[in-house]
């Protein structure tokens, strides 16, 4: 798929910069960041930084030691997130095991600012696991997003090649709190496939999450960001994603994107019609 440079695109790209913040779209390399950008008026902000304290092995975003909090990122996101009138913006952030809260605070703030500037404007958070802080995920439910996202990413036997630093069962708990805090709120997880999985596995999996009363799935296929990443087990049929969709429905999902180049926040602003 041909990334769109568009006008929308560029400005976006540029205000990036000027306003010093980041987006998950850059720094994960996401193949849909054109169609995103540049047609649905979307995109993913990346808070607390560009540098992660984990290194998992898929993921293509910076691993080290992050620098302080920047306290007026929530608000230069927000005017941004306003001057380029955005319909639906996801937030989330890089993972700081350095913070007690996890940068609960840093997420809660943003929701706060941006629904304070438009009110309409469609909020999803993909938030980190918070070690199992479940005061730090009150705080980002008490500020009311309009989705509450936390990725699974796989299946619970390859979480120590995958997620070496998380916990299947706590992530499951995570997703069913936040449910617990507030049920009108829709929770959502995403997977990857292609990883040595079986579909067994995964099927588990989706049950795991309508048992904790997950609304929203997406699963996509795992790409290589380099050498140094963990390889590609199996490219999956497009065939195949059509038919997870299709069990994934059945099993009580109230959306499901599934498909070869799917990520997380694809399609996220359709998601809450």
């Amino acid at each position: 798929m041909p990334l769109s440079h568009g006008p929308h695109f560029k400005e976006l790209k540029r205000l990036m910069r000027e306003q010093q913040l980041h987006t998950i779209c850059e720094e994960a390399a996401c193949p849909n960041i054109g169609e995103c950008w540049g047609e649905f008026r979307t995109a993913s902000f990346l808070l607390l930084g560009d540098t992660c304290t984990r290194n998992c092995g898929f993921c293509d975003v910076t691993t080290g030691r992050p620098g302080s909090v920047d306290w007026g990122e929530p608000l230069r996101l927000a005017e941004a997130v306003t001057r380029l009138q955005l319909r639906h913006v996801v937030i989330t952030s890089v993972t700081r095991d350095d913070l007690d809260d996890g940068g609960a605070a840093i997420f809660a703030a943003t929701i706060r600012q941006l629904k304070k500037r438009d009110p309409a404007l469609g909020v999803e958070v993909l938030i980190p696991d918070f070690q199992g802080n479940w005061d730090a995920l009150g705080v980002v439910m008490q500020a009311q997003p309009d989705i509450l996202n936390h990725n699974l990413e796989t299946v619970p036997r390859l979480y120590s090649r995958v997620r070496p630093k998380a916990i299947y069962g706590q992530s499951l708990e995570l997703l069913r709190r936040a449910k617990a805090l507030s049920p009108r709120t829709p929770t959502k997880s995403g997977l990857m496939v292609g990883l040595g999985e079986t579909r067994d596995e995964l099927l588990a999996v989706f049950s795991d999450l309508r048992a904790n009363n997950v609304d929203v799935l997406t699963v996509g296929q795992y790409l290589r960001p380099s050498l140094r990443h963990l390889p590609v087990e199996r490219h999956v049929p497009p065939a195949e994603f059509d038919e997870l969709r299709t069990i994934a429905r059945d099993m009580g999902f109230r959306h499901v994107e599934s498909g070869p180049l799917v990520r997380s926040s694809y399609h996220a602003h359709a998601q809450l019609q």
